[in-house]
């Protein structure tokens, strides 16, 4: 099935989910001008990484919800992207939502890998599930960042039969060349389409550095081809359409996932 994708790599006005917003709402607006089913935001797109912050607004943050779902209402498209989230025991997730065009929540996932790097183990809670959506155009999963450099949970969606993997990024220099090979690392070895949206601009971390990310926002298709993509540090609105029929067409042709051996792939 064809389905048109817009990719709003954005620099993130950071603690300040208002401007997010209002910049989320024009890109909408656009991309639904432009005729896509769905719009993609960069992971953490209404607030950025202030951890000590981010644990003060998680409470009044989950009103960002019902506006993103007015959004898709208001468009009639699919929002993808993740934001902050409150947890029942009162700790945060960076949690990717999907959303459909009657505004209901089709699918949320918690990241479950996080970043220890950047310490983002210490000021999150991890999840433990993961989350693969029935959407019009085929099974679609869910992950967000640094989960591209685990394979096993990629593997685990194509085996489920996902044909398209949605991921929300703050990826930054000098990490661009492992960004360029995992997102088609994942696409071709799980022979599926590849969407990543990548946030422009910087992050003062303090004693950790700043973040500078470099965009770059791409899809990849099952062969590992660019379909589209961004430039490197300005914001943009990439636009493409794919035919994802053609996932069971490669899979066919080069029957991987059948071919696997995994009564091997354990040591004892």
């Amino acid at each position: 099935m064809k389905l048109t994708v817009s990719l709003a790599q954005i620099a993130v006005a950071r603690t300040d989910p208002a401007a997010n917003l209002e910049k989320g709402r024009a890109l909408v607006a656009e991309a639904a001008a432009r005729g896509s089913d769905l719009v993609c935001f960069p992971e953490m797109w209404t607030t950025g990484f202030d951890w000590e912050v981010n644990k003060r607004i998680a409470a009044g943050h989950e009103s960002v919800k019902d506006e993103v779902a007015a959004l898709a209402v208001e468009h009639g498209v699919w929002i993808s992207g993740s934001t902050l989230s409150l947890n029942d025991d009162g700790s945060v997730s960076n949690t990717h939502r999907l959303f459909d065009p009657s505004g209901a929540e089709a699918g949320a996932y918690s990241k479950a890998h996080l970043f220890s790097l950047m310490h983002e183990d210490r000021h999150e809670k991890a999840g433990d599930s993961l989350c693969l959506i029935d959407a019009p155009w085929g099974p679609t999963a869910l992950a967000v960042c640094y989960d591209i450099r685990f394979p096993e949970l990629f593997r685990t969606y194509a085996l489920k039969g996902a044909v398209l993997a949605l991921s929300p990024m703050a990826f930054p220099y000098p990490r661009l060349e492992h960004w360029k090979v995992l997102v088609r690392a994942r696409a071709i070895e799980n022979q599926m389409f590849v969407v990543g949206t990548n946030q422009v601009g910087s992050e003062d971390f303090g004693p950790d550095g700043v973040a500078t990310y470099f965009g770059d926002s791409c899809v990849i298709d099952p062969w590992g081809d660019t379909i589209v993509e961004a430039g490197e540090s300005e914001e943009a609105l990439l636009t493409a359409t794919v035919d994802t029929s053609v996932v069971s067409d490669v899979r066919r042709k080069m029957t991987v996932l059948e071919d696997r051996r995994p009564d091997l792939y354990e040591l004892g």
